[in-house]
């Protein structure tokens, strides 16, 4: 049989990308913009990626998690999953914002995004992992984050002006499929193994939860 593709799936901004990795490294790309319709246009530059010679011959799907747009998200891990029952392959999924330009060759920097309400996440990446998961704190916090940290690199996904005093060292930067790929590359066997045994979701800023209902949908009726 002939060696696999690598199929790269990257939805969490509205920069997003698809790549196609052929056995011998070589990397194809899509990309698009899309603010709220990823699943408008993600599946036409999929599509073209899955030739004829990739159709039937993936060998492995990886998927960015975020954090970013949550609904771009969950539409890239939908789709990366289909590919991956069809194709009866593993599906991955590693953190988008370590694909960014400062830290995909494993240079250090905070990233940071607006959790909105007043919120803003911060993450310490460095050597193509997260030192630890997104935190969030208020304005407050934020500033004093980046004064803790004066010659680290900040970026985000968005648009600085939007950051506490107006985000005067925040670079915007966007992670892509082809860079996605370049930190699986990198990522040690024992890492690898741990992203592979998680189910792919969304990196979440805060716990998914589930809202108790009002009322019961049902209640038995006592008995006479």
């Amino acid at each position: 049989m002939a060696a696999a593709f690598t199929l790269v799936l990257e939805t969490s901004t509205p920069h997003a990308s698809v790549a196609l990795v052929s056995p011998n490294g070589s990397i194809e790309q899509r990309t698009f913009h899309s603010d709220r319709n990823h699943n408008a246009l993600l599946f036409g530059p999929l599509d073209e990626l899955l030739s004829s010679r990739a159709r039937g011959n993936i060998g492995l799907v990886l998927v960015g998690s975020g954090p970013g747009s949550y609904s771009g998200t969950r539409v890239g891990i939908a789709a990366a999953q289909g590919v991956a029952i069809a194709s009866g392959c593993p599906v991955v999924a590693l953190p988008s914002v370590l694909a960014v330009p400062s830290a995909v060759d494993g240079g250090r920097c905070l990233a940071v995004g607006d959790a909105r309400r007043g919120s803003y996440w911060l993450a310490e990446i460095g050597n193509h992992s997260m030192k630890s998961e997104p935190a969030l704190c208020d304005a407050g916090g934020f500033e004093a984050a980046l004064a803790e940290s004066p010659d680290l690199p900040v970026i985000s996904f968005e648009d600085p002006s939007r950051y506490p005093a107006g985000g005067g060292r925040i670079q915007l930067e966007f992670p892509d499929a082809a860079g996605l790929w370049r930190v699986w590359s990198a990522t040690p066997e024992a890492e690898r193994e741990a992203y592979a045994a998680a189910p792919p979701q969304p990196l979440y800023l805060k716990p998914p939860h589930i809202t108790p209902a009002k009322r019961p949908w049902w209640t038995p009726k006592e008995s006479v």
